[in-house]
């Protein structure tokens, strides 16, 4: 049973474990477009984390429960994230508990560990979660509170638990990042934040998936968290050079420093706040951080334990993203807009 598989990441685990002939029954709200997952034969359950009972239909008679839904974003209201996240994740882990499953896969994020930031720092699973987390970081400070749900449930027995990791997400059918960093790169309004030179934790959703399924499959990874945050090395500025030459348009040549960038998203969040705004700030802290932090998140527990290694490199998997943004977004030279109003603000 999958959660989230219209989303990127949800998408391609439904994807493999139906390459896999897995039977997958994936939970889906009423209205979101499920062609794809149709087209590989999974079984769509109408409803949402919300609805204990289709979450009861959909839990039945599964093995392994993969949890990709969450309320993505770095803006809205807190209750959203509450309701979706948080209490969505209790639901859930209730569903799963009531349906015998012997295993719940519980996609989290290394945004849990807060916002570190430092030149040479290097974190891994041992760092505690829930620290340094801004007051109006939601995502993540809702990612701390279900991922807390996610052990206090295995702890108790009520269903034996792991959890992933990820980090900054791409690939194929993202409708949250890369339509935002084309737009602003056509646009040039894209800036290299800093020197450019940090490496981002950035991975493909394809990779990721390898790696849920490979915990939720292996009762080494039972109680264990791991770490799925990158395919290699890949700095700041090759990123997005890499995106611009997919695209054919200029690479970015502008930057601005990490601590004005900053500064300048914390204010941008206090008139959000102050006011009440419906649309995200043009940045925000988290963002700024996602792309500009000079720590790094490490994976060697995944490889060393579950023997994890990614099947998609960066060339092959930027080029593949950006063609299928052109094909899902843009037809014969025009921007398809009601695709490209779906798109969301940066998940991981």
């Amino acid at each position: 049973m999958v959660t989230g598989g219209t989303g990127l990441l949800g998408s391609h685990i439904a994807e493999q474990l139906r390459l896999q002939d897995w039977n997958v029954n994936a939970l889906c709200r009423k209205g979101s477009k499920t062609d794809f997952l149709e087209s590989i034969g999974a079984t769509i359950i109408s409803g949402d984390l919300t609805d204990q009972a289709a979450l009861r239909e959909a839990c039945e008679g599964s093995d392994v429960v993969f949890h990709a839904a969450a309320r993505v974003g770095d803006w809205g209201p807190w209750e959203d994230f509450v309701r979706i996240s948080i209490d969505g994740t209790q639901n859930l882990l209730d569903a799963a508990g009531a349906a015998n499953v012997k295993r719940f896969l519980h996609i989290s994020s290394i945004s849990v560990y807060g916002h570190p930031d430092g030149e040479g720092m290097a974190l891994d699973e041992s760092a505690p979660i829930g620290r340094n987390v801004h007051k109006w970081s939601y995502y993540t400070r809702a990612k701390v509170e279900a991922e807390s749900r996610v052990w206090a449930a295995h702890k108790s027995g009520k269903v034996p638990v792991s959890v992933i990791r990820p980090s900054w997400l791409y690939g194929p059918r993202d409708r949250a990042t890369l339509p935002r960093l084309v737009d602003s790169i056509r646009r040039r309004k894209l800036k290299i934040i800093g020197g450019g030179s940090n490496r981002l934790n950035v991975v493909h959703a394809g990779n990721v998936a390898e790696a849920s399924i490979l915990a939720a499959t292996n009762d080494v990874a039972i109680g264990e968290a791991y770490n799925c945050c990158h395919d290699g090395v890949m700095m700041q500025r090759q990123y997005f050079d890499m995106i611009a030459d997919a695209l054919g348009e200029k690479r970015i040549t502008k930057s601005v420093p990490y601590r004005v960038a900053y500064n300048a998203a914390f204010m941008m969040e206090c008139f959000g706040h102050a006011f009440n705004t419906k649309n995200p700030p043009l940045a925000t802290r988290y963002a700024i951080w996602l792309m500009g932090r000079r720590c790094f998140f490490e994976c060697d527990k995944l490889k060393e334990q579950l023997g994890w290694s990614s099947t998609v490199g960066y060339e092959d998997g930027i080029r593949a993203a950006v063609d299928d943004y052109l094909a899902t977004f843009e037809t014969g030279g025009r921007v398809n807009q009601r695709a490209k109003e779906t798109a969301k603000v940066p998940a991981l």
